[in-house]
């Protein structure tokens, strides 16, 4: 039963400082044994009052992402993949490229972890204190074209524009309309004005992601813009889809199941 009165309680949730009423009575009870002085004893509340507003705010940048998953580079699995460049990831994880405004590129075959990687690297940039926003770029170049259907464009391409980290799964699939390129040109450029990092993931390599766009100088002045400011990761290797896979109940009886080779 806590021992503060209600009308202390009442004092700390109007004042928002409800992490303190957490652990007030816990830093009483140090108090009282005589592992915390005076000073300390404030010291440690205003701390605790502190973390739980960190970590408040960490949670809605969390939300706010839209991660498809919570993915986090202490829960890859490096052995799993031993063909991928563990030293460039890992470097990638201090940050440096976000404090310079720069963007990421990992491509490489289908199944590597790419996804994985991204959303690991937006995780750490959120607990840095950034906001992010994860999305497939289909998703996102749909989002963009109702822009066009109710005059709310410009809007759009702003809030994407802000986000001081944007990732864009499975960029460059397939061709572009020449509609979807002007938006991604018109997006991209207006990131390149206000500093912002990209995290792209793709199954091809970025020379290969010219012949997609019907104009080429809008291909050129879009790549160009976005290729020599990434740091390009190249991920090879066995799929790693498996290795996450729950292991299937061994079969019984007379199925032949198992002859299926597709």
């Amino acid at each position: 039963m806590s021992i503060l009165q209600p009308p202390l309680q009442t004092s700390l949730r109007l004042l928002k400082l409800s992490g303190m009423l957490e652990t007030l009575d816990a830093r009483l009870a140090q108090a009282r044994t005589g592992d915390l002085g005076h000073l300390e004893f404030l010291q440690v509340l205003c701390e605790d009052e502190i973390n739980r507003r960190d970590t408040a705010a960490m949670n809605r940048r969390i939300r706010r992402a839209r991660f498809e998953q919570q993915a986090t580079l202490e829960g890859f699995d490096f052995t799993a993949a031993p063909k991928l460049p563990a030293a460039a990831i890992r470097d990638l994880a201090a940050l440096r490229w976000l404090g310079a405004g720069e963007s990421v590129v990992l491509y490489g075959p289908v199944g590597v972890g790419k996804t994985h990687i991204a959303q690991a690297l937006g995780h750490l940039a959120i607990r840095s204190g950034a906001d992010v926003r994860f999305t497939k770029t289909s998703r996102l170049l749909a989002d963009l074209a109702g822009g066009h259907a109710d005059n709310t464009l410009e809007r759009r391409i702003r809030e994407y524009a802000r986000i001081p980290v944007l990732i864009l799964d499975d960029f460059a699939m397939r061709e572009l309309t020449p509609t979807h390129a002007d938006d991604l040109y018109e997006l991209i450029t207006e990131r390149a004005t206000l500093g912002g990092s990209m995290i792209l993931t793709s199954n091809r390599q970025p020379s290969d992601w010219y012949p997609l766009f019907p104009n080429p100088v809008v291909a050129e002045s879009l790549l160009d813009r976005l290729i020599n400011t990434s740091h390009q990761i190249f991920m090879n290797g066995p799929s790693y889809r498996p290795n996450k896979r729950p292991k299937s109940a061994v079969p019984t009886g007379n199925s032949t199941a198992g002859n299926d080779q597709r």
